[in-house]
């Protein structure tokens, strides 16, 4: 029998929301990097992962990434999603 679909709902400490799905698939935790460009310019990169572990996993790659790509800054969360049976608006 096929999993039951479902969204996942994240609130970001800044209010933003994403929602992901449907999905069958058991994501735990989504993860947001903003970064702001040497010359002002911010650019998002987000995911989303099977485990805290594998969400904060991620920020050990932040700090050589920062370097190369010459960012002037940049922060990174990582929140908890919440299971629905439909989107929220």
């Amino acid at each position: 029998m096929a999993k039951k679909k479902v969204y996942l709902t994240a609130t970001l400490p800044d209010g933003v929301v994403k929602t992901i799905g449907p999905t069958a698939i058991d994501f735990t935790h989504y993860w947001r990097v903003v970064a702001v460009l040497a010359n002002g310019r911010t650019e998002v990169f987000w995911g989303h992962a099977k485990s805290l572990r594998e969400a904060t996993g991620k920020k050990t790659a932040l700090a050589e990434a920062a370097a190369q790509r010459g960012w002037a800054s940049h922060s990174f969360d990582v929140v908890e999603l919440v299971r629905t049976t439909r989107a929220e608006s």
